[in-house]
């Protein structure tokens, strides 16, 4: 049993949640559009705004998504050249959370992993960021 929720319009900015239920195995899937001005957007996932295990940042500048854990501090960043995503555009982002670490696929059917640096086998806290509006996400 999942996790479904879905707004009409939800407004550019951040959208937060603080108590989520994301465990081992379980997939997020998240759709929304990329503002039409954008630069960018963040997913971050973890226990807390200092304490994250995955930060999901695609920059359409540098045309890369970088990912990177941050425990008080930043780690070390993770830089993939596949961008597919552009201002304007409707996107759906799947995250596994593995045992392994995170496998996210891309609107274009690409992946990517990111390791659980942290090790946490539970997580609570959810923020997207920027120019991407939520219309959707779903925890399976």
């Amino acid at each position: 049993m999942g996790f479904l929720w879905n707004a009409s319009r939800l407004a550019q900015g951040k959208f937060e949640m603080t108590n989520m239920d994301m465990k081992l195995g379980t997939t997020l899937k998240i759709k929304g559009k990329i503002a039409s001005d954008a630069d960018g957007f963040v997913i971050n996932l973890g226990q807390g705004s200092e304490k994250l295990n995955l930060h999901f940042n695609p920059r359409f500048r540098d045309s890369a998504i970088i990912c990177n854990t941050r425990d008080g501090n930043w780690g070390q960043e993770q830089r993939e050249g596949h961008m597919c995503f552009s201002p304007g555009s409707e996107v759906k982002i799947t995250v596994t959370f593995g045992n392994d670490g995170f496998e996210v696929k891309l609107p274009d059917g690409h992946q990517l992993t990111f390791p659980n640096r942290l090790g946490h086998s539970h997580l609570s806290y959810l923020s997207v960021q920027g120019g991407l509006n939520v219309s959707s996400f779903k925890i399976d």
